[in-house]
């Protein structure tokens, strides 16, 4: 087994989004804020946002296995994002918001299609599902004041309006696998 099989590597619009919400989960270890999929060495976040970099706004997670398999991260993961909307969530548009599962193993590959091929036969969404699945390419981690984003600034107008609300939501779907507070 690879020694990463135990990472998942996923973009679905605001970093902040999927780190606030994500990191609630039981087994997931740990969740860094960064980039994934462009062709600059060191990005950071003006060169991404401007969208000349190519990279997508991404969450590298550290998980246990044994607590959450990767086919629940994805279902988290879908939960909490609209996949069905090419490089846009909500009010941020551009190629760094994009929908896509970085894999980091031949078997991460067939589960995330498997995923997509299931939530999109059960109809979900009206449109169909344009998440991309590509192998891991070189995760670069985002700069400090992008970790931990909720956090650290609770009272932030989007974090109020858009990464609150999705932590929220995935409280309420996956009530049963929260880590205890």
């Amino acid at each position: 087994m690879s020694e990463l099989a135990n990472y998942a590597t996923l973009g679905g619009g605001c970093f902040w989004c999927l780190e606030a919400a994500l990191r609630q989960l039981k087994g997931v270890e740990e969740v860094i804020s960064g980039y994934a999929g462009g062709h600059l060495e060191n990005p950071d976040y003006r060169r991404v946002c401007a969208g000349d970099s190519g990279h997508a706004e991404v969450v590298q997670i550290r998980f246990d296995p044994a607590v959450i398999d990767y086919r629940s991260l994805l279902d988290a993961f879908f939960v909490i994002h609209d996949p069905t909307t090419p490089n846009r969530q909500g009010n941020d548009v551009g190629t760094q918001y994009r929908s896509v599962i970085f894999t980091h193993s031949a078997e991460q590959d067939r589960i995330a299609r498997e995923c997509i091929a299931e939530l999109g036969a059960e109809g979900i969404w009206p449109d169909p599902i344009a998440t991309e699945v590509l192998p891991a390419p070189r995760f670069w981690p985002a700069e400090d004041y992008h970790q931990d984003y909720l956090a650290k600034n609770p009272f932030q107008g989007y974090c109020q309006a858009v990464v609150a609300p999705k932590a929220a939501k995935l409280r309420q779907a996956f009530a049963a696998r929260l880590k205890e507070s």
